[in-house]
């Protein structure tokens, strides 16, 4: 009997949903009668949910990237994956920018616990692999500092996009529109297992 894993359900789960939605959701595509001329300027589309969400897809999967060059940085050195103080500060400015932008701090604090928490299986995969197979350890460290700046560039973008969907991650077609923006990215960028599987962790609380 062939075996599922839980990866695969979850995709399986999130396209099956998404393929549902989206012929739900979709609208007809009016044509001109023969002998009518079409209106000279059609009506501006609505951002669909699904579309919408991608941004959040795409900028979640850009800082877990940042991922692997935190795992680099520690590799090798006493520094623990687990930050608490950094990721208490973290979710202090996150909260705090959201307040400024009208969002609701605390839903994103809540998501950004889970953006952490994905980078944090990030981290441990690859310090399982490296340590599985030490060839392909990294031999060269990266500044810290540094990949901080980046990772603070991202997620002020994220909290943006977030607070630009607020509306849209409240409706049935969020989960769905996640899904979709998963796969896309997944195949866009090549993702491997490890970093699929900390992408889908890192969604989980975008909708409400």
């Amino acid at each position: 009997m062939r075996t599922t894993t839980p990866l695969r359900r979850v995709l399986t789960t999130v396209t099956a949903a998404a393929a549902v939605a989206l012929t739900a959701t979709s609208t007809a595509v009016a044509v001109p009668l023969s002998g009518t001329s079409a209106p000279a300027t059609a009506p501006r589309a609505t951002p669909h949910p699904l579309s919408a969400l991608h941004l959040v897809v795409e900028l979640s999967a850009e800082r877990l990237a940042t991922a692997d060059q935190v795992a680099a940085a520690k590799w090798g050195t006493a520094s623990p994956i687990d930050d608490p103080a950094r990721e208490q500060q973290v979710l202090d400015n996150v909260a705090a920018q959201a307040t400024r932008l009208g969002a609701d701090p605390d839903e994103i604090r809540t998501i950004f616990r889970d953006q952490i928490e994905a980078n944090k299986i990030v981290q441990r995969g690859l310090f399982q692999r490296w340590t599985d197979h030490p060839e392909q350890a990294p031999t060269t460290r990266p500044d810290l500092s540094v990949v901080r700046v980046e990772i603070n560039r991202v997620t002020s973008a994220l909290v943006q996009a977030l607070a630009d969907t607020t509306a849209d991650r409240s409706t049935p077609t969020c989960r769905p529109g996640a899904a979709v923006g998963v796969l896309q990215v997944h195949h866009e960028d090549h993702l491997d297992g490890l970093h699929t599987r900390a992408l889908v962790r890192s969604l989980a609380s975008v909708c409400d």
